[in-house]
């Protein structure tokens, strides 16, 4: 497909303005693809503009529509075949295995809300039926159903070029809970973002859907996105990024007259927590551990930055295998050049303070863009005095910290920030500890592993991506799963209504079949 570096707003090409540039290519980072030009404030304007038009149109559309688009979005990017697996490689430096899984868990996710927005089940429905023979007072027939917040903004993530990006999570959520969608294209990849635009555009005319329903915008710098929040039109944010990033939108969707909520995903070190009895085999655990770190360069938002490792002669058998194993390690192609500056320099950053040792550093790639693995250490008193080392280094970069006695690894578990994630390393033997570290770790992440490695982010109902100040800004929502689809709704209640002015899904004979709670009893979906 012929790529023309432009925004798309309501199915058609707008030019940008100003200065041109180019993406480029992850490994050496050439120009890549046609020259693009940041969208306007005018165009910003006039995407926000169509996404109102189009909002309460496709609100109001049967969920089986809408539904039915979702499905066409996750053909149409299936379509695009290998060429769009191979431009995101050359953008991303990300290998082709990994983003045919990824375009896997797009399309999935795709067609995972469109079965949900089919069973009616996000609509919440609730009735509480009349009392009018109640003393002392009657109650009234009362029934609530979601509806859409209206038009969102979409921000893609460097690091997830298909399942964070133009059609990704946020997405495919707003979508479903009825909401138009304007994405701006991340810059590390704008052709990547073009053609999965260019598929969403295809199957939105294919289905019938009201013009406006999803545009594009591309920009390079910040200008685009914060015209894009200021926007009195747009009523909700989903964004996947940096802390930095993050808080500078929060920062303008709470400065307008009328604030709107920004669902922000930040950055988070993912604590892994090594308890005695998981060290019967220490090498085949720290093994496992390097895997995970380096994976994808540790390019994830659920990368375990932080281990936390008992002292003792099997936490030293541990900390040896993990030395030669970094040690035999060869750095991958990071996803930009500033990503790259910024690993070198939160790992030097680390390695800078007082108490902290290199524990082990691999050997960089053949490209200028793929560092060095590293793993350092330090004690908890050495961690706790030293805030520089809570923050998160994006990437192969791990800090291996030894503790002594469950109080010492309860203290600096308590003094942490909000993480995506935590994971308990440990056996039977362990329960009784593990049993004092969960009411801390539950107020500590979103999701909590026994075993396992934090990387793998599964998309089904139970899911939850999310988690306490700062790894996100919605501590009670998640951007994986089905959940995610309440960020995009708010309740109405309607009082008294007869049945002919309410929706199917409210009406007594509930003609759609949906799951519905009646009188706190759950009637299920016939």
């Amino acid at each position: 497909m012929h790529l023309t570096g432009t925004s798309i707003v309501a199915g058609r090409d707008i030019p940008g303005t100003g200065e041109p540039w180019r993406g480029i290519e992850a490994a050496t980072s050439k120009p890549l693809g046609p020259p693009l030009r940041d969208a306007s404030p005018d165009h910003v304007a006039q995407a926000a503009r169509l996404a109102a038009s189009a909002a309460r149109e496709y609100r109001t559309m049967p969920g089986h529509r809408r539904a039915a688009f979702l499905d066409a979005c996750a053909n149409g990017i299936e379509a695009l075949g290998d060429s769009l697996l191979q431009l995101a490689a050359s953008e991303s430096g990300l290998p082709l295995d990994r983003l045919t899984g990824e375009r896997g868990r797009t399309c999935g996710q795709l067609r995972i809300f469109a079965d949900l927005v089919r069973s009616g089940d996000a609509l919440g429905v609730r009735v509480d039926s009349a009392l009018p023979e109640r003393l002392p007072l009657a109650r009234a027939d009362l029934r609530l159903r979601k509806i859409p917040v209206g038009p969102v903004a979409v921000f893609g993530a460097s690091n997830f070029p298909l399942a964070f990006s133009v059609a990704g999570g946020d997405t495919a959520s707003a979508l479903a809970a009825g909401c138009p969608v304007i994405a701006k294209a991340h810059p590390a990849h704008p052709g990547t973002s073009e053609l999965v635009a260019r598929a969403i555009v295809s199957a939105a005319e294919h289905t019938g859907m009201p013009a406006g329903v999803f545009s594009l915008l591309v920009g390079r710098g910040t200008e685009v996105g914060q015209n894009l929040v200021r926007d009195p039109r747009i009523m909700a944010v989903g964004f996947t990024g940096s802390r930095v990033g993050g808080m500078a939108l929060i920062k303008t969707a709470n400065t307008r007259p009328v604030p709107i909520p920004v669902h922000a995903e930040m950055s988070a070190v993912n604590p892994v927590i090594v308890l005695d009895g998981a060290l019967s085999d220490p090498a085949a655990l720290a093994t496992a551990y390097v895997a995970s770190l380096t994976n994808g360069s540790g390019q994830f938002c659920t990368n375990p930055g932080l281990l936390l490792l008992p002292t003792g002669a099997a936490g030293d058998a541990f900390r040896s295998t993990v030395a030669q194993t970094v040690a035999d390690t060869t750095g991958r192609v990071m996803l930009t050049p500033g990503i790259t500056e910024a690993y070198i320099e939160g790992s030097r950053r680390w390695a800078a303070v007082d108490g902290v040792s290199m524990l082990a550093q691999g050997m960089p790639g053949e490209s200028p863009y793929a560092p060095s693995p590293v793993v350092l250490e330090c004690d908890v008193a050495t961690y706790m005095a030293h805030e520089d080392l809570s923050g998160e280094v994006f990437g192969a970069a791990g800090l291996l910290v030894r503790w002594s006695g469950v109080e010492e690894l309860l203290g600096l578990l308590e003094g942490m920030d909000g993480q995506l994630t935590a994971t308990i390393h440990g056996t039977d033997a362990d329960l009784t500890t593990a049993m004092r570290l969960l009411p801390v770790l539950e107020e500590l992440a979103g999701r909590i592993l026994w075993g396992g490695w934090p990387t793998g982010v599964e998309v089904c109902h139970a899911m939850v991506h999310g988690g306490p100040w700062p790894a996100t800004s919605s501590p009670a929502t998640t951007s994986v799963g089905t959940l995610a689809i309440e960020r995009w709704l708010r309740p109405v209640c309607y009082q008294s209504f007869p049945d002919a002015l309410l929706c199917e899904e409210l009406r007594t004979d509930n003609p759609l079949g949906v799951t519905r709670l009646i009188d706190g009893r759950l009637e299920p979906r016939s």
